[in-house]
C-alpha cells in the first residue's frame, strides 16, 4: 500500500503551465516554511484573519507543521482543506487552498492564499487562484466558490476581480489582538469564472471516492 492510497489528498496534482500545485507532505513542509520565515507581506500590515506570520522566527516553524499536521488528523466527509504548496518554474513560492463544510450538500466551499513577498507582482497569484477553481469546479463538481480579503489588501481583492469573483457583502473580522477591520467577501460561478492556462490534474478520482463524490 502507498501512502496516497490511505489518503488521497496527497495523490492530488495540478499542472498549469509554469504553476505545479502539489500536496504539502512532510517533506514539503521546510521548503515551505522557508518561505514564510523570507516575509509574506510588509510587517506593518495583516492580511489574514489569524495573524500567523506574527509568530517569532522560532515558532512559526512548529505551528506551521502543527497546523498542517492538524488539518490531516481533523479530515472527514462534512468537513475537510485541501492544501497545496505551489511551485512556480520548479520553486516553492507559496500555498493555495480550499475549505469547505459539508460540500455534498453545499456544492461550495473557499479559497485561501499565501505567497513568499518577493513573489509578489509576478500574476503567479491570479494563476493559483485560476488553477484550483477550475480544479474545484471542473473535477469537484463546484456550484460556486467564495473568498475574503480585507479591504486594506488591494492585491488579494484585485485577484478576485481578475478571476472573476463578484462582490459578495463586507464583514467586521478581527486579525490582530483588539483589532477589526472590513473584510470584502467575494462569489465565483461558471458564468464568472476567468480561466487562466488549462489544468492537467492527478489522483482526481481518488479523490472524488474519498469524499464521497464518485
Amino acid at each position: 500500500m502507498e501512502l496516497t492510497d490511505a489518503f488521497p489528498p496527497f495523490g492530488l496534482r495540478i499542472e498549469a503551465g509554469p504553476l505545479v500545485l502539489r500536496p504539502i507532505t512532510d517533506e514539503v513542509l521546510p521548503e515551505l516554511i522557508g518561505v514564510a520565515l523570507a516575509g509574506v507581506h510588509d510587517p506593518e500590515s495583516m492580511p489574514f484573519t489569524s495573524p500567523w506570520t506574527d509568530a517569532p522566527a522560532d515558532q512559526l516553524p512548529f505551528n506551521y507543521v502543527q497546523y498542517h499536521w492538524g488539518l490531516r488528523s481533523n479530515w472527514s466527509r462534512d468537513r475537510w482543506s485541501l492544501e497545496f504548496a505551489v511551485e512556480h518554474e520548479g520553486r516553492i513560492v507559496g500555498c493555495q487552498g480550499f475549505v469547505t463544510h459539508n460540500y455534498l450538500v453545499t456544492r461550495s466551499g473557499e479559497t485561501g492564499s499565501w505567497l513568499g513577498h518577493g513573489f509578489h507582482g509576478r500574476g503567479i497569484g491570479t494563476a493559483m487562484r485560476q488553477a484550483i477553481c477550475a480544479f474545484v469546479f471542473d473535477h469537484l463538481d463546484a456550484d460556486e466558490i467564495c473568498s475574503a480579503a480585507f479591504t486594506d489588501n488591494p492585491a488579494s481583492n484585485a485577484v478576485s476581480r481578475k478571476v472573476g469573483y463578484r462582490p459578495n457583502g463586507v464583514v467586521r473580522q478581527t486579525r490582530r489582538h483588539g483589532e477589526w477591520q472590513a473584510s470584502q467577501r467575494w462569489l465565483l460561478t461558471r458564468d464568472t469564472f476567468v480561466r487562466g492556462e488549462p489544468i492537467t490534474v492527478s489522483g482526481a478520482e481518488e479523490f472524488r471516492r474519498f469524499v464521497g463524490l464518485s
